[in-house]
């Protein structure tokens, strides 16, 4: 039987643009699916509720590990002068998710480990901290642990039933930063696209993880299954754009095809025609082939009534914030052809053709807020996955 469980990824860690390296972690090494991401900033009373349920979940006679980990939520999620922290809450689904997430997170302690921390695979043995005092071992002075998760079933349908509660309503973007000046702030969307999800791959993190390097805070996260709808929306102004770019080549490519095949001189007038006609049909697909790439299903041949339902392919989104963010994220993402876009961009590392380009980003901060209205980004469906899975197994 398939159930959910979740990773959430620490204050401390996407404070230090870690996440997108843990993230690579999680999905290059486990058979689970990622079905739903947030980022989420707990309140006080939410704060001690987690710590609570983390505390008596401890094992009985082994408190030592359970006491720690609630003492942190207490002290690094709760708010501070009046400042809520990010955390981000991954949920998986697959066959016993419990245990494949604690052996890829790692032990807290090294008497703990087992074979996956020997080979210092773990996620905790690469960002996580455990320091001791030399006169006491006993005594832990430092701790950070870069990612909770549950070690059991029962423990995670009980976390995962408070993280609903504390959904409810809430919005889908963390906002818990005062800048100096607003007015120089831009938000802008990223999304890394299907080919990015076909099969279990580092890709989606490390792309994050190249994205951190501009600087910008990561203020919005969603899994998202785009409908044929919001993929006509979204994409509808490239319609227009893919008709000028491609019919005009596309019909002399044919003429001179023509000439050749046939010895056929043909004169200007027709070249207008077959880019009228033919290079304007040949845009059109490459309009279509682009719609179905990013919802899994063909605009010709969707039903009506399924025009909104989620697709069948699903995407990351994540919203970046900060100064010039849409000029930095582009310029770290690179050109649209893959081909033609410098070494160390994004799309030159992963993208395959002017399509399959691995992510897109808002090219100005007017087109972020309507490509972000069309994908509804202050709505997030974690808290109903949640709910629905529980539901289901009363």
């Amino acid at each position: 039987m398939e159930t959910i469980s979740y990773v959430m990824v620490t204050p401390y860690t996407i404070a230090k643009s870690r996440t997108g390296g843990v993230i690579a972690r999680l999905l290059s090494r486990l058979d689970l699916e990622l079905v739903g991401a947030q980022a989420v900033a707990l309140d006080d009373a939410a704060v001690e509720e987690y710590a609570s349920l983390i505390k008596k979940q401890g094992n009985p006679g082994k408190t030592k590990g359970s006491e720690l980990l609630a003492d942190y939520v207490k002290q690094y999620f709760a708010p501070s002068e009046g400042r809520k922290h990010r955390a981000l809450l991954l949920i998986f689904r697959g066959k016993d998710p419990c245990q494949k997430l604690a052996d890829i997170c790692g032990a807290l302690f090294a008497q703990n480990q087992g074979i996956e921390s020997i080979t210092g695979e773990t996620i905790r043995d690469t960002y996580a901290d455990l320091i001791t005092a030399p006169e006491d071992p006993q005594r832990v002075t430092y701790f950070e642990p870069a990612v909770l998760t549950p070690r059991s079933q029962a423990a995670a349908d009980e976390n995962l039933a408070m993280f609903a509660r504390f959904l409810k309503g809430k919005d889908n973007i963390v906002q818990n930063m005062a800048y100096p000046d607003p007015s120089k702030i831009e938000q802008t969307l990223v999304i890394i696209k299907p080919d990015n999800w076909a099969y279990a791959s580092s890709r989606p993190g490390t792309i994050i993880d190249m994205f951190s390097r501009t600087g910008l805070r990561i203020i919005g996260i969603k899994v998202h299954r785009f409908s044929l709808a919001e993929a006509l929306e979204f994409y509808g102004p490239v319609e227009k754009a893919l008709k000028e770019k491609l019919a005009p080549g596309f019909g002399r490519k044919v003429k001179e095809y023509i000439e050749k095949e046939f010895d056929l001189p043909l004169s200007g007038a027709v070249e207008k025609i077959l880019t009228d006609h033919v290079g304007a049909a040949y845009a059109e697909n490459q309009f279509r082939r682009i719609i179905e790439f990013m919802s899994g299903r063909d605009p010709g041949s969707c039903p009506l009534e399924e025009l909104h339902n989620p697709g069948s392919v699903k995407c990351m989104l994540l919203i970046y914030e900060g100064e010039n963010a849409v000029s930095k994220i582009r310029t770290v993402l690179g050109p649209t052809d893959p081909l033609k876009a410098p070494g160390g961009t994004v799309r030159r590392e992963f993208g395959s053709n002017v399509m399959v380009n691995t992510a897109h980003a808002s090219d100005s901060p007017e087109n972020a807020k309507r490509e972000m209205d069309i994908i509804k980004i202050h709505e997030n469906s974690v808290g109903d996955i949640i709910n629905s899975y529980l539901a289901l197994k009363k």
